[in-house]
C-alpha cells in the first residue's frame, strides 16, 4: 500500500502535478499550479471574481503570470483536475529574501466549511518550504484572522508588497487589515 502510494506520487511528479507530498489531501483532491493546467484558468477566474469582482482580462493576466518560481497561483481541484474548488496566489516580496506573500485565498462558496481552505493553505506552506525553499510566509486579512491563527500564523507589523521604504506608509498602519506571518522552515 505504502509502496503503491510512493510510486503514484513519483509518477505524478514526473508529469508536473505534485512538487511535494499531498497524501494528506486524500484521493479526492489535488493541488496544482495553474500554469501547469491552463485549461483551469477560466474556472479559476470566475471563482476569484465571485469574491472580488475585477475585469476578466486583468484577472486572466494575473493567472497567466503564474510560473514555477514566484508568482505562483495554486488551485485545489477535484474530479481529476476538472473542477476548481479553491485558489491562492504566492507573490514575491521585494527586498525580503526567502519569503512570499499569500493573497487571493478563496474557496468556492458551495464548498466552504469542509476544510478545503485549510488543505490549500497546508499545501501552499509545504510548497513554499519544500519546493521554493522559502523560510517565511506573510499574508493580510480583514476578517479571517481567527482562521489563520488556527493554522499557527502570528500577527505581525504591516509589510509593503512594493519593496523597502525609507519611511512608514500611513496607508499600511491605518488599514483595517491584520498582517500575519508564519515560519515554514
Amino acid at each position: 500500500m505504502v509502496m503503491e502510494r510512493k510510486l503514484l506520487l513519483r509518477r505524478l511528479r514526473k508529469l508536473g502535478y505534485l512538487p511535494v507530498d499531498v497524501s494528506y489531501l486524500g484521493g479526492e483532491y489535488n493541488v496544482v499550479p495553474i500554469h501547469k493546467h491552463p485549461e483551469l484558468m477560466s474556472q479559476c477566474c470566475r471563482l476569484i471574481n465571485s469574491e472580488w469582482p475585477r475585469s476578466e482580462v486583468a484577472r486572466m493576466r494575473s493567472l497567466e503570470a503564474s510560473c514555477d518560481n514566484l508568482p505562483t497561483s495554486l488551485v485545489l481541484t477535484s474530479d481529476f483536475n476538472q473542477t476548481v474548488l479553491a485558489h491562492l496566489k504566492l507573490s514575491p516580496i521585494p527586498g525580503r529574501r526567502n519569503t512570499c506573500f499569500i493573497e487571493s485565498v478563496v474557496v468556492d462558496k458551495y464548498y466552504r466549511g469542509r476544510g478545503l481552505g485549510k488543505l490549500i493553505m497546508k499545501y501552499a506552506e509545504d510548497y513554499c518550504a519544500d519546493y521554493l525553499m522559502l523560510d517565511c510566509i506573510y499574508l493580510s486579512t480583514i476578517d479571517s484572522a481567527g482562521f489563520y491563527e488556527k493554522l499557527l500564523y502570528e500577527k505581525c507589523p504591516p509589510i509593503s508588497m512594493y519593496g523597502p521604504r525609507n519611511c512608514q506608509l500611513p496607508s499600511l498602519s491605518n488599514s483595517r487589515k491584520t498582517y500575519m506571518k508564519k515560519m515554514v522552515r
